[in-house]
């Protein structure tokens, strides 16, 4: 039974045996034993405080976007509502750039939008990504050739074990494909509250990417930011579910990203197989093998396992076909993933990686 209780101490309201199924895009009806919301640093350290008198783990929420709750968690899920998008008074030493300050809890889209109506650029190949600016740079999010990191400053956050207010550069950040040192060495260690980003007063038109390259092909005449934005929002739209529809979190697995003796490795242990698998050139001699294809040669599209499945247009989107029952859907979601990477490695020989973090167990 769910119940509201206010702590005497800091003022904090905290619910507890909250359902959080309209916290996470999977859908997913894990219970938290404790739940707030924070729309400030100091409500963010009040939570804190509350945590370490309960004895209790803090796990902080954004959208939920790239979360699978396989059970329920005696925590204080914090959920991060802190907003706001600013000019942060600098602009790099050059008149052309701006650097723009982000609340955590913005709506990343709402916030790309933003940014194009007040003329700041570099962010609209990003369009369409699900979740807040918070754990977009936790994720270190990227599409169609641009990643966060690429516009990253700095960050402001709040140390989860002193409450301490925190700046972390793009160096202390540790950004790589899909990574960020708040996966790895920082995991679990800060809340993050703002973002800055440095974005151009000129737009920065970026459509080498295959799939916008021919998406333009036939345009006659200059092509715009605001263009490029919708263009972008057109090619999501189309391969992707919308997760108020289908609940999902995107891309479950990360796309492999290979050394080319890995590669050659692989490529000799299977002559069905040589040569086949797409690859895109990376930094320092590596090569991004597409996961989806992998997926695809198999022929799992539209396999059904319980109530999960894999969406029959995208190989890399597990979605929750029973969204609003208490079902075991978390159960058949982590089944279905590790089948798909058992069947990859079987035939293949790569390991592919989950993307979303992993709450709990089944």
């Amino acid at each position: 039974m769910k119940e509201f209780s206010m702590s005497r101490s800091f003022g904090l309201v905290v619910e507890t045996d909250k359902c959080l199924q309209l916290y996470n895009s999977l859908g997913l009806s894990s219970v938290a034993s404790h739940f707030c919301v924070a729309s400030s640093i100091a409500k963010i350290q009040e939570a804190l405080t509350y945590a370490k008198a309960k004895q209790l783990d803090i796990m902080p929420l954004g959208a939920g976007s790239n979360v699978v709750f396989a059970s329920d968690l005696r925590c204080l899920a914090v959920c991060i509502s802190i907003l706001g998008i600013k000019e942060s008074g600098s602009n790099g030493g050059t008149p052309n750039s701006v650097d723009v300050r982000f609340a955590a809890g913005e709506n990343w889209d709402r916030a790309v939008r933003h940014c194009l109506s007040q003329g700041w650029y570099g962010l609209e190949n990003l369009a369409r990504i699900p979740g807040n600016v918070g754990a977009s740079v936790i994720q270190n999010i990227g599409a169609y050739g641009v990643e966060i990191s690429d516009r990253f400053i700095s960050l402001s956050a709040v140390k989860i074990d002193t409450g301490e207010i925190i700046i972390l550069n793009k160096d202390q950040c540790r950004f790589s494909y899909r990574e960020s040192a708040f996966k790895q060495l920082l995991k679990d260690k800060f809340i993050i509250t703002h973002v800055t980003l440095r974005l151009s007063r000129i737009p920065i038109i970026n459509i080498d990417y295959p799939a916008l390259t021919h998406y333009f092909a036939d345009h006659q005449g200059e092509i715009s930011s605001e263009m490029v934005y919708e263009a972008v929002s057109t090619i999501r739209q189309s391969k992707l579910p919308d997760p108020d529809v289908l609940p999902n979190v995107g891309s479950f697995f990360k796309n492999p990203v290979l050394s080319a003796s890995t590669l050659a490795k692989i490529d000799s242990k299977d002559g069905r197989t040589k040569g086949q698998i797409p690859r895109f050139e990376q930094p320092q001699g590596c090569f991004k093998v597409p996961a989806g294809w992998l997926i695809e040669q198999l022929g799992l599209k539209g396999l059904r396992y319980g109530a999960a499945g894999i969406h029959a247009q995208q190989a890399l989107v597990l979605v929750n076909y029973q969204n609003g029952k208490k079902d075991d859907c978390a159960r058949d979601i982590l089944a279905l993933a590790r089948y798909i990477q058992e069947k990859v490695l079987a035939t293949f020989f790569i390991q592919l990686e989950i993307e979303p973090r992993i709450y709990g167990s089944v």
